[in-house]
C-alpha cells in the first residue's frame, strides 16, 4: 500500500536559496522537455515512448547546460517523466466530462516541487535540533544539504520510503512529502461480517453526516475564517500588483487559505479514521459531485463541504485499516421509505420522512442512511435479516435516540468524541 506523509521542513536562509535554485532549474528542464515532446510526431510512438525518448536526451543536454550537473540525476528524470503523468491525468478528466486543454509551460510561481526517487536522500529521525530529525538531500545546487524536519508522526520500522518530494507552498513554507509503502491489512470476509460492524452514511447539507446508527455530525463552522479571508483579500486589492507590500499581503491571504484547507482536511481525516476503525464496512453514496456543482442548486455549499474529497479520504483510511468502503447508487435514497420502499418527494426544507403508505416516520437523513446501509450490504454480499414490520418501527420514538455531535468537538478533541456519543446513546 502506497500513501504520502507530509512533514514540515525548516531550512535556513542559504538552504532556502539552494532549494529555490533547484526548483526553478527543474522547472526549466520540464519546459524544455515539454517543448521537445511536442515536436515529436504522435505516430512516432505512445506517450510513454515519446517521453522516454526525451528523457534519454538528458545526458547530452548536460554537455551544454552545465548547471544540470549540480542537480541529482533522478530529480531531472522525474521532471521529464512528469509529462506522461500530466497527460494521463488530463485524459482522465476529459473522459470524466471536464473541458481540459493541453499542457502549457510552467511559470516560476506555478512549479513548486521536485522529487527524489529511491536514492539521493536520507532520513535521520534522531539527529536534528530541538527534537527534530534531519533530511539529507544530495546535489542541491551542487551541495549536500541537511535540512531539519519535524516528524510529527513516527515512521514504522518496516516502512519503505520510495520517493521524497520537496515542495514549497504558496506561503513560502517548505515541506517534504514522503511516498511510503506499507503492507495493506487484510479486509474481513464479507460472508462472515456481522451487520452490527457495518454502517451507512448519508452525506448532507445541513449535517455533514447522518449515519445508520443514529449519529448526526454537524458541519464544520468556518465563518470566522471566511470573514478573515474577505478582509485580507480586500487589503490585497488595495496593494500595487507586484510590489513588496503586495507580495507580503499575498502570502497573508495564502496563509488564511491554507488554514481553512487544513481545518477541512483535519476534520475529514478524523471522521474517516473513526468510521474505518469502529466498523468493518462503511457504505457511502457514490455522489455525482460534478453534476451537482453544474446544476447550480446549493453549488456553493456542495463545493465547500467537499463530499468527493471526503470519500477519497475515507477509502484511504479503509485501505489503511482493513475496512471495506463501498459506494452505492444514491438514486432515491432520500425519497424511498426504508420500510416499504414507496417513494415520496420531499423538498429540502422538509426534515422528516413520513411514509403515506406504511406510516413509518423518522428523520429524513436517518431514513436515507438506512437505505444506503441496506444497499451497501447487498452490494458487498453481507447476509442480513430483513424481518422487520412497519408496525414495529412506525413511531416517532426513534427521534429521541438520536445523538448530535458538533464538528467543533471533532476538531478540538479528535474522533473519540464520536465514540463517546455512541456510548451515550446505548446508555
Amino acid at each position: 500500500m502506497d500513501y504520502v506523509l507530509k512533514y514540515r521542513l525548516f531550512p535556513d536562509g542559504q538552504q532556502r536559496e539552494r532549494l529555490d535554485w533547484v526548483r526553478d532549474t527543474v522547472r526549466q528542464v520540464y519546459n524544455h522537455a515539454l517543448h521537445r515532446f511536442n515536436r515529436i510526431p504522435e505516430d512516432a510512438g505512445t506517450v510513454k515512448q515519446r517521453v522516454t525518448q526525451v528523457r534519454d536526451e538528458l545526458p547530452e543536454l548536460k554537455d551544454w547546460w552545465t548547471d544540470l550537473n549540480n542537480v541529482y540525476s533522478t530529480v531531472l528524470q522525474q521532471a521529464v517523466e512528469q509529462i506522461e503523468t500530466n497527460i494521463t491525468n488530463l485524459a482522465k478528466r476529459r473522459d470524466a466530462g471536464y473541458d481540459v486543454g493541453s499542457l502549457n509551460w510552467k511559470a516560476p510561481h506555478e512549479y513548486r516541487s521536485f522529487t527524489y526517487r529511491q536514492t539521493g536522500f536520507e532520513l535521520d529521525d534522531n539527529s536534528g535540533p530541538s527534537g527534530r530529525g534531519l533530511l539529507t538531500l544530495k546535489k542541491v545546487n551542487g551541495e549536500t544539504l541537511q535540512v531539519p524536519i519535524r516528524l510529527h508522526r513516527d515512521l514504522l520500522d518496516e516502512t519503505d520510503v520510495k520517493h521524497v518530494t520537496i515542495k514549497k507552498d504558496r506561503t513560502g513554507a517548505w515541506f517534504a512529502c514522503l511516498n511510503v509503502e506499507q503492507a495493506e491489512p487484510d479486509k474481513p470476509d464479507p460472508a462472515e461480517l456481522d451487520t452490527k460492524d457495518t454502517v451507512g452514511l448519508d452525506l448532507g447539507i445541513l449535517n455533514f453526516i447522518h449515519d445508520s446508527d443514529r449519529r448526526q455530525l454537524g458541519r464544520l463552522n468556518l465563518s470566522s475564517d471566511r470573514e478573515r479571508l474577505e478582509h485580507e483579500q480586500r487589503n490585497l486589492s488595495r496593494k500595487q500588483h507586484g510590489s513588496n507590500n503586495w507580495e507580503e499581503q499575498r502570502q497573508t491571504v495564502a496563509k488564511v487559505h491554507k488554514r481553512m484547507r487544513n481545518k477541512k482536511s483535519d476534520f475529514k481525516h478524523k471522521v474517516a479514521a473513526f468510521y474505518t476503525t469502529e466498523y468493518d464496512a462503511v457504505f457511502v453514496e457514490n455522489l455525482n459531485v460534478k453534476g451537482m456543482l453544474e446544476s447550480g442548486r446549493n453549488s456553493r455549499n456542495t463545493h465547500e463541504i467537499g463530499w468527493r474529497d471526503f470519500i477519497t479520504i475515507l477509502k484511504h483510511h479503509g485501505r489503511k485499516r482493513g475496512c471495506h468502503v463501498v459506494e452505492v447508487d444514491p438514486k432515491d435514497t432520500t425519497k424511498a421509505c426504508n420500510e416499504c420502499g414507496v417513494k415520496t418527494d420531499k423538498p429540502l426544507w422538509v426534515r422528516e420522512h413520513s411514509c403515506p403508505s406504511c406510516g413509518y416516520t423518522t428523520d429524513r437523513d436517518y431514513n436515507a442512511a438506512l437505505n444506503v446501509w441496506e444497499r451497501g450490504l447487498e452490494k458487498l454480499g453481507v447476509v442480513h435479516s430483513e424481518d422487520r414490520t412497519p408496525a414495529e418501527t412506525a413511531t416517532a420514538v426513534e427521534q429521541t435516540h438520536r445523538e448530535s455531535v458538533s464538528a467543533s468537538r471533532v476538531v478540538e478533541t479528535g474522533s473519540p468524541c464520536l465514540k463517546e456519543a455512541t456510548q451515550s446513546v446505548a446508555e
